[in-house]
């Protein structure tokens, strides 16, 4: 299996998508704290981007590469190599590349301008939505041989975690509003990574008052050591349960 990381890895380096994107996070994260010089209100910018365009860059990046390496893994698999392998293979090359691009085109800036804890979990937070939106890409992928529909497949969970079902949350709190929902809506944000993680860094930049009684309720439960473990064991379950589902696909697949 690390042969097949390394290689895949080192390959996808070279594309010219990967250095675009690592250079499209620094000169922005460069840029905006520049232009202020609140690192609070910095890293309260870049939750934007980590929220919307990680998230988005990745799931389609992922889906794209997968279908492009077709060639290259029935090649893998005409040879005396376990699909388990190969699969997992393709997933942890693509897996570090996107996180180590974020890492570096985030990271570096926030490390300079020492943001604190603000900024830790920003970079945590983003590694995390990649690997969630890499693995939900690489289930969408094996669910279809058509390169559009999986595509599309991977746009509409982008667009049912990041857009639809923060509507539909709303929805279940303003109709239900002369309820406790506390730990009701607790359980509904656990069901939303991209929510999860939005959570964590309002949190983080201590803008729970802006949240009300349930923002108080948040700041008591995310803001222990438990609720960190809770939260990322939660986004790791997001990270998991799909690539297992999907190598399950995929060893049974007729490729």
């Amino acid at each position: 299996m690390t042969r097949v990381i390394k290689y895949v890895f080192y390959d996808i380096l070279r594309t010219r998508f990967i250095m675009l994107y690592t250079l499209f996070l620094l000169l922005s994260t460069f840029a905006m704290f520049q232009l202020d010089t609140d690192t609070g209100k910095v890293v309260l910018s870049l939750m934007n981007i980590v929220l919307m365009v990680v998230p988005l860059v990745s799931i389609v990046f992922s889906t794209i590469h997968f279908y492009n390496s077709y060639e290259f893994i029935e090649l893998m698999l005409s040879q005396p190599v376990n699909r388990r392998v190969v699969f997992l293979g393709e997933y942890f090359a693509v897996a570090i590349s996107l996180c180590f691009s974020f890492t570096i085109g985030v990271g570096i800036p926030v490390v300079l301008y020492g943001t604190g804890p603000g900024g830790f979990t920003l970079l945590f937070t983003g590694i995390m939505l990649t690997l969630v939106f890499v693995s939900l890409a690489f289930l969408s992928s094996v669910l279809t041989r058509d390169k559009a529909k999986a595509i599309g497949v991977a746009l509409l969970f982008w667009f049912y975690f990041s857009l639809i079902y923060d509507g539909l949350l709303m929805w279940i709190i303003y109709s239900f509003m002369d309820y406790p929902l506390e730990k009701v809506t607790l359980a509904l944000v656990s069901l939303n990574p991209v929510d999860l993680a939005r959570i964590l860094m309002l949190l983080q930049l201590d803008i729970s008052a802006l949240m009300g009684y349930t923002g108080a309720f948040y700041k008591d439960f995310f803001g222990s050591s438990m609720g960190f473990i809770f939260s990322s064991a939660i986004l790791s379950l997001w990270i998991i349960i799909p690539v297992w589902g999907a190598l399950r696909i995929f060893k049974r697949k007729d490729l």
